[in-house]
This record gives C-alpha cells, sequence and structure tokens, in this order.
C-alpha cells in the first residue's frame, strides 16, 4: 500500500492507494493554523487512522509547501510559515517510525502531470499551483528541475508589473517583499485585494 499526503496551508488530505493504483480510502481535514506541533500531529492522526482501517501497513510521501534546505535538511520558503526552519521529515519520521519521503507540492504535481496527466508526452511541463499560497514546478524530459536552490519552478515571489499608483502601497508579503504575485494571485490574497477595493470581508470561495 502506498499512503500519499497533500499538506497544504488550509487543508490536509491523505489517499491510500494499492499497488494497481485503486484508491483504497481518501481522508481531508482542515491544517492546524499556524501550529507546528499540531500539524505534526494531524499527519501522524491521519496515517495511524488509515491504517487501522485497512489493516496494513504502507510507504509514504508527503508533498509540501516549500522545499527541504539542502543546507540544514530544514523546511524553506513554505507559505505555512509555522514550517519554515523545522526539521519537517526528520520530525514525521521520528513519529511514524519509518521512512517517509517529503518534496514540493507543485514538484509533485508537474511531475504527475507529466508522467500520465493532461501533460503526458510534453517535453517541458510548468505545473502551477493556486491555493493558499503560488507555487509552481518544471519538469523537462520528465525529471523535476529543482534548481540550485531547490525552488527553480517557483513564481509566486515574483513581484507584478508595478500597478498604478492608485494601487500603492503594494501588499507585504510574509517573505519580506511587497507586490508578490502571491499576495494577489492566492485564496488569503484575493480576499485581501477584494477587502481593499471594497471594505468588505469575503473568504476566497466566495
Amino acid at each position: 500500500m502506498r499512503i500519499g499526503i497533500d499538506l497544504g496551508g488550509t487543508k490536509i488530505e491523505i489517499i491510500a492507494l494499492d499497488t494497481a493504483g485503486t484508491t483504497l480510502a481518501r481522508r481531508r481535514v482542515a491544517t492546524p493554523q499556524g501550529d507546528y506541533a499540531g500539524t505534526l500531529a494531524t499527519v501522524a492522526g491521519l496515517v495511524s487512522g488509515v491504517e487501522s482501517e485497512l489493516g496494513q501497513r504502507g510507504t509514504l510521501g508527503i508533498g509540501t509547501p516549500g522545499a527541504l534546505s539542502r543546507v540544514s535538511g530544514r523546511i524553506k520558503n513554505a507559505n505555512s510559515t509555522c514550517l519554515n526552519g523545522q526539521p519537517l521529515l526528520d520530525d514525521l519520521q521520528a513519529l511514524l517510525g519509518r521512512e517517509v519521503r517529503i518534496a514540493n507540492d507543485a514538484n509533485c504535481l508537474a511531475l504527475s502531470e507529466a508522467s500520465d496527466g493532461a501533460a503526458a508526452g510534453a517535453e517541458v511541463v510548468f505545473g502551477v499551483i493556486l491555493g493558499t499560497g503560488v507555487g509552481g514546478g518544471i519538469v523537462v524530459r520528465g525529471q523535476v528541475l529543482d534548481g540550485p536552490n531547490g525552488i527553480a519552478g517557483e513564481w509566486g515571489h515574483n513581484p507584478l508589473p508595478l500597478p498604478a499608483g492608485a494601487d500603492l502601497p503594494l501588499p507585504a508579503c510574509y517573505c519580506g517583499r511587497f507586490g508578490c504575485v502571491e499576495t494577489y494571485l492566492s485564496g488569503p490574497g484575493l480576499a485581501a485585494d477584494h477587502a481593499r477595493m471594497s471594505g468588505a470581508t469575503l473568504a476566497p470561495e466566495a
């Protein structure tokens, strides 16, 4: 059995697949906001719950915002800022008692689509995530292009072309810059932009 987890800023989703790729179980829960220990506990609870239900143990891979630093092995560049600077891989392996594989969620998306999805057969694939954050992954000839810092496909922290004067000051981003793509096109960015323009507060889903 193979278990995959999408660790997002708003939700955490788990899926269990058999060797033929058939879905055995699927669950989704809210992500504990700003709570690293709570996030670890939620992931562990999902895994133990699915394994108990199915009566078998699985291998585990996790798609997460941000990337593992090649210097420290800790998470960096995650819009779920409670993950940044944390030894997520080590902590999960200790908690779950097994090897865990972690990769950037947008890289996972791009590789999946390049392998057998909408971009199957394409030589170069750029996969985009628009959710709690704005991410991207690049696949060239079936291989993920990571880049020297592990963030080659990330485009959410590039600035949009400078808006008109009426749009200033530019919105602040958690990365320390202003006017990043993510401050406009992510779910929270859309909600914040709507509030700035209208004075009304709406959830992104609305």
